[in-house]
């Protein structure tokens, strides 16, 4: 048994909050000086160059790369040999989480309650995503979603007769329909499988991978490059300017499923896409 101290987890979440927010994922950063290389529109460069330059200033001055730093969400690993001593797990991470916002003016953007819209004042609660593993460790994943993609994701249950085709369709149809609104060039993030609320779990979690890491099943690999491709033909480009930068990727995640059922969720980001991960 290893006993990891709730404060030690406290300071790593607001350490990863500020650093999620400010600082591009160097993934992120290639795609995007790739994507001023090969894009074709004039308008879709100029915007290029403006979200690398928007990145640098706000690496360099420990600043959000955009205004929306998003609603606070985990994906949290959990081995079983795992003690935690003090506050029990979800008030460490929720601690952290209101003292990364607080302590790194970052703007709080949650509401106690969907319909009296009150807000928190502090960026809490979380969403955590806890999954059980073996080993001694907390493998933590944090992923700030701002709502202008957010809102502009969708969840479809296909029947299984629709197929891989039938997926593509509503994949490219989805950010089809969202055009601009996401601050393309977004990321996009696809789940297949499970049940209805597992697939839209699953998109969410594909968002966490980075994007010049392929799915290592080849089949679901290829179906990303497909996507990708689809994606990129719909001319929407940079901001919505148009242009060949629709998308710098796009991950796929998959889970076993009903034989009755084929859940498909689309979770859209937008170039940010911010992430990080902490091992403690």
């Amino acid at each position: 048994m290893r006993k990891i101290s709730s404060e030690k987890i406290t300071q790593a979440v607001k350490e990863m909050c500020i650093k999620a927010n400010c600082y591009i994922d160097p993934a992120i950063k290639a795609a995007l000086k790739n994507a001023l290389e090969t894009e074709k529109s004039d308008v879709g460069k100029n915007v290029l160059k403006n979200l690398l330059e928007n990145a640098e200033i706000a690496g360099k001055k420990e600043i959000p790369i955009c205004q929306d730093t998003g609603m606070a969400v985990f994906f949290i690993e959990v081995g079983q040999e795992v003690y935690i001593e003090g506050d029990n797990l979800s008030v460490a991470v929720e601690k952290g989480v209101k003292a990364g916002y607080t302590d790194g003016y970052l703007r709080k953007s949650v509401v106690e309650d969907p319909l009296n819209r009150v807000n928190t004042k502090d960026n809490t609660p979380p969403v955590i995503h806890y999954t059980f593993t073996d080993g001694d460790k907390l493998k933590i994943t944090f992923a700030p979603k701002g709502f202008g993609s957010e809102n502009k994701s969708a969840l479809k249950m296909l029947n299984p007769s629709d197929g891989v085709n039938g997926v593509i369709d509503f994949v490219t149809e989805t950010v089809k329909k969202a055009g601009a609104n996401p601050c393309p060039p977004m990321v996009v993030g696809v789940g297949i499988g499970g049940t209805f609320e597992k697939a839209a779990q699953l998109a969410k979690l594909a968002l966490t991978r980075d994007i010049d890491t392929a799915n290592e099943n080849p089949y679901y690999a290829d179906l990303e490059k497909l996507l990708l491709e689809k994606i990129n033909k719909l001319g929407i480009g940079p901001q919505g300017f148009g242009g060949t930068t629709t998308a710098l990727g796009v991950n796929v995640e998959y889970f076993p499923t009903h034989i009755a059922g084929l859940p498909v969720a689309v979770n859209i980001n937008c170039h940010a896409t911010r992430h990080e991960t902490v091992i403690i």
